[in-house]
């Protein structure tokens, strides 16, 4: 157990508008909106373009439109998030195991007892930060503290594509200017109420003490006692299990024909082994993928499952993938996709079935049941 903490917590800077921006450059400066055009329309995410005319996310689309009558309404591609969350998350993982998404743009990274970089958690943060550009081609602001309450708020200081630390020095004088409002779990009536009680920062609700808080706010009075004084002690929680790994590598000059894609193939290869050997041996390996993204920015991948997990294997997906349309390649990726657990059980029964010729479902279609 360690005696420290170090919590990274990563947002991506207008997740979905900087998908789209990366996907068609031509858009790129431009107030841009993700979500509904319709008359009943609502904005998932806006560029921050879009933000110096005051749209917002969550804001109706016709309300958006009169604000900046030149904003592009684009519809949502979630396929194309989600697979830009899963490259981020794989790159939170190479770090760290304990990884806590929170959405498809955001996550707790606990790097405590990581052993890259010293273990210097400003480091790692930046290094994650530059492999999410490169390798993801959007950027990524991360907030660097003791906790995960003070990781948040940090994670938004210095944005977009930026960092913050806090240290643990610093967390008195940090929190003592920071406003209610930036509490965990305050909303505007609450802190309306603690505004009518003449509280309006950290430092004042600190000057309450603790007793005189629970009298006040109950259950509720410990808990802004607490944040108020930089405590935190939530852990970041693995909900999820690991779905995928791969690598993936984007060119400086476009790759113009096949040889030379397969060329480069090999060196991503032997990153993605690398990482496979930090893999735990009971994960099960479901189906292998390549992913090749052209000049024109359209990405296709292809999967198949395999009889070995080789260079030959992904050079065939490879090949496959490229004849689909014969372009020069910017980004190059291979990986594995993980089976969930149900998925690994169901396959050992058949395979059992299959090797000693009969086996009892009976187990299994009952618990389908329940």
């Amino acid at each position: 157990m360690v005696d420290q903490r170090k919590i990274i917590h990563f947002d991506c800077d207008c997740f979905y508008a900087s998908v789209e921006v990366r996907d068609n450059p031509a858009l790129r400066g431009l107030p841009i909106a993700v979500g509904g055009s319709g008359r009943r329309g609502v904005l998932s995410t806006c560029s921050y373009e879009a933000r110096k005319f005051g749209v917002r996310s969550a804001m109706p689309t016709g309300q958006a439109m009169k604000l900046c009558p030149d904003l592009l309404v684009l519809p949502a591609r979630f396929d194309a998030y989600r697979e830009a969350s899963r490259q981020i998350n794989d790159i939170f993982h190479h770090y760290s195991e304990l990884v806590e998404p929170l959405s498809l743009d955001e996550a707790f990274v606990d790097v405590s007892e990581a052993p890259h970089f010293q273990g210097s958690a400003t480091r790692i943060a930046e290094a994650v930060r530059q492999q999410v550009r490169v390798q993801v081609g959007i950027t990524i602001s991360a907030g660097v503290a003791p906790n995960k309450f003070l990781a948040k708020i940090a994670s938004d200081w210095n944005k977009p594509d930026g960092i913050w630390v806090i240290t643990p020095d610093q967390v008195a004088d940090f929190v003592e200017t920071l406003p209610v409002e930036k509490i965990h779990g305050v909303g505007k009536v609450t802190a309306q109420r603690l505004h009518n009680d003449g509280l309006y920062t950290c430092g004042e609700i600190r000057q309450r003490g603790l007793k005189e808080l629970v009298a006040k706010y109950g259950a509720f009075g410990e808990h802004l006692y607490r944040l108020s004084h930089g405590l935190d002690k939530r852990q970041v929680k693995v909900s999820r299990a690991r779905k995928s790994l791969s690598v993936e590598r984007t060119f400086g000059d476009d790759l113009p024909d096949l040889a030379s894609t397969l060329a480069r193939l090999e060196s991503v290869f032997l990153e993605f082994d690398r990482r496979m050997e930090k893999v735990d041996e009971e994960m099960r390996i479901g189906k292998g993928f390549v992913k090749i993204r052209f000049n024109d920015f359209t990405t296709t991948t292809i999967e198949s499952s395999f009889k070995q997990l080789d260079l030959g294997f992904y050079r065939q997906l490879c090949e496959q993938g490229w004849l689909r349309q014969k372009k020069p390649v910017r980004l190059l990726g291979l990986g594995v996709r993980f089976r969930t657990q149900g998925e690994a059980r169901q396959l050992d029964l058949f395979e059992a079935a299959a090797n000693d010729g009969a086996v009892d479902t009976k187990p299994l279609a009952k618990e389908a049941q329940g």
